[in-house]
Parts: structure tokens; sequence; C-alpha cells
């Protein structure tokens, strides 16, 4: 057998793939395990959709190859619509949105449509894998750009040296933020489509969690920036505003030229999603309310926040996405040791934040995805294990 592609060699083991090994060696051993590990919407896809898509599947029209341009033609319509009625920004179907099979696909195509050899991406540390590892093995360096809670988990724009901005060609973000459930201002944003447009830079917004928020909060958005449009281009998925993590669903829009360039790798590489699962997304996202599983993630938040923070293992709220990212209790143990006991001593599935690179050292992600919890009595029994395995430290005075 020939050798493989030394690229491989660029790709770390798979951190939910190590999770899963763990948790099914607990499971096997008869250990009774809650998951906070990966978060994947445990409540099922809304009715509607499911009906949809019955319904689009019966039409043979939908049973060949999709031949558009950049994907099923009302459900490019419906992003567009979605979009302007969701943040008030106008894209024009037919050249600012394209169609991927999944967000995921699209943000890792598009360091393949862009990065060559030597050319460099800016990503964050902690961040979501996928940006690192496809400008790596498209043969790009990666500048990471540390999220610190001293600075709301934001990039500090000013610290990223000269040679480094006039060297990236993307600039990788992700707000609402995995892992740390951070969000992004619109001051934020527009100081970032200024640096971009002064350094020549494409603007990546990774914003799978979108509509996933709380309290009544809304998340801004890169393109509601005015001039945005000019150097970004935004992800959106239907995996988790809509329970579709299955589906493999999403779209892409923004810039023209961004888009264009993503869907002529793409023709090279895949033959677009299944049009009737792309029927189905477009009935999400033009009639679909989720509201019912977002009060559902609340309570679930509620509950273990305002648990933990009764038995002294203080951690923040998020507004947005469905994670907890808090600071591991105690100061000896790393992250992994620390979610390794938790594992251990209270059979409980927790991912270090070092997985999503070194500055997430110290912290541990919680998500609020659990197969099999009804109304959040799955994380009131986790908050009780904690507290009883006694890994949390007890607070002076109690």
């Amino acid at each position: 057998m020939p050798q493989r592609s030394k690229r491989l060699d660029m790709i770390p083991p798979y951190l939910f793939a190590e999770i899963s090994r763990i948790k099914t060696e607990a499971i096997a051993s008869g250990a009774d395990v809650i998951d906070l590990g990966i978060g994947d919407p445990d409540l099922p896809t809304p009715q509607p959709v499911i009906d949809a898509l019955c319904k689009s599947v019966q039409n043979p029209e939908t049973h060949r190859y999709d031949e558009t341009a950049r994907g099923w033609t009302s459900f490019l319509n419906a992003a567009a619509s979605w979009y302007e009625k969701e943040f008030g920004v106008k894209v024009e179907a037919a050249n600012e949105v394209v169609q991927l099979i999944g967000s995921k696909e699209g943000l890792a195509h598009l360091a393949w449509a862009y990065i060559d050899e030597g050319d460099l991406a800016i990503v964050p540390n902690p961040g979501y894998t996928v940006y690192k590892v496809n400008t790596l093995m498209a043969g790009g360096e990666v500048y990471e750009t540390p999220l610190r809670e001293e600075n709301s988990f934001l990039p500090i724009l000013e610290d990223i040296p000269t040679h480094v901005a006039k060297k990236a060609k993307l600039f990788y973000v992700c707000y609402p933020n995995n892992p740390t459930g951070a969000t992004a201002t619109i001051e934020f944003y527009a100081d970032l489509v200024k640096f971009c447009k002064d350094h020549d830079i494409l603007l990546v917004n990774d914003m799978a969690y979108a509509t996933v928020a709380y309290d009544g909060y809304q998340n801004p958005t890169v393109l509601q920036v005015e001039g945005a449009k000019d150097v970004s281009i935004e992800f959106h998925s239907l995996s988790k505003m809509f329970n579709m993590t299955g589906w493999r669903l999403g779209f892409a829009l923004g810039n023209p030229d961004a888009v264009a360039n993503l869907q002529r790798l793409k023709s090279n590489i895949d033959s677009k999603q299944f049009p009737a699962i792309a029927e189905a997304g477009a009935e999400a996202l033009l009639n679909v309310d989720n509201k019912h599983t977002l009060e559902m993630y609340q309570r679930r938040r509620d509950m273990l926040c305002d648990g933990l923070n009764e038995i002294g293992w203080k951690v923040t709220k998020p507004k947005s996405a469905f994670y907890v990212w808090a600071r591991v209790p105690r100061s000896d143990m790393t992250s992994a040791e620390f979610a390794a006991e938790v594992l251990k001593k209270a059979n409980i599935v927790m991912i270090p934040g070092n997985g999503y690179g070194p500055e997430g050292e110290g912290y541990v992600r919680m998500a609020l995805t659990l197969q099999g919890d009804k109304d959040g009595e799955r994380f009131k029994e986790a908050v009780r294990r904690i507290k009883e395995s006694g890994l949390v430290p007890t607070p002076a005075g109690v």
C-alpha cells in the first residue's frame, strides 16, 4: 500500500472522538454517565420540518442532482429572506448566498479556496479546530489570537503584529463563541471590518449559534456593519438553530466574490445536499419557531449555573450558544486532570478547555444538550454529583 499523504499527520486526534471513547468505556463498565460533552441538540427536529421533508421526498424532481449554481433555489431564497427578517440586512440570493452541507464543510473548504503554501490565516485560541487544521492542510500557516476572559473572549486587534496582518488572507472569528459562549458587540465587528479592510483580509464569521440566545438577547452580525460586505463572509447552520445536526445543511452569505470562490471549489468536491432536505430547510427558515428548545436550554442553563454557584464553583451564565465555559475550580489540577476526575468520581463528561488550544487551559466546557433529560432534572443530578465528589473546594466561611 502507498503511504498516506503527509498532510494527514497535521490533523490532531479529533477531540470529540477521544471524549466518545472515554464515555463508551465508562458506560461499558455500568456507569450512569451524564454527558455534557458534545453540543448536539437532544430535542427532535421540529415536526413542520419533518413534514416538509416527507412531502418533498415524494417529488421526483428532488431525486436528481441539484444542477443549480449555488444551491437549491427555494433554500437560497429562504436563507436571504430569513437573514433580512432576523438581522435587517438584505442579501441577494442569486449571487451572495451559497448552500453548504453543514457549516463545518464550508468553513473547512473556504481555507482550501484561499490558502496557498505559505499563506496565513488568523484563528482564535481557544477555538473550533476546523479553522486551524484546514489552513495547515492547505499548506498555510496560522497565527492564533488569544481569547481571554479579561477581554470578554474577544481578540485584541492592536496586539496582532503588523507583519502578520500584512500576510494574512483570512481572519476567522466565531460569535456566539464555541467553546466559551462569549458574544460579540457591533462595535467589535466595526473595528474588525476596518482592520480587515486596512490589511486586505477576508473576514470569516462563523455564526452557527446565531439565534441560540437567552433572556431576550439578540446577537449582532458582522454584515450589520456598513461596508462589511466588502470584506466579509458569514456562515450559518440549521444544526443548532433548528435541532438539525444530522441533516447537514447550512449556508454562507456576504461578499459575492468570496461566495463564488467557495462555490467554485465545492463544485469540484460535492454535488450539494439532497434537494428534499434543502426544501425542508427552507420551511425551517421561513416558518418554524424553535422557541420551545431555547426555553429548555435556558432552564438547563439556570439549573446548572445556579446550582454550581451555590456549591462554590463560580460560573457565569452564557447569554448565547449552549455552552457553559467555567474555570477549573481548583489550582492543583489541569483541565484534563479535572475532567478525568469528574468522570471518574461523578460519571460526568465535560471537555477540558485545552482541547481547543493552549489558551483554553484552566477551563472546562459543559454543554446544555443532554440526551434523556426531560426538564432539567439531569442537570440537577449533575450538580449533586459534583458536590458529592468533593472536587469543588468548599468556600471559605461555609
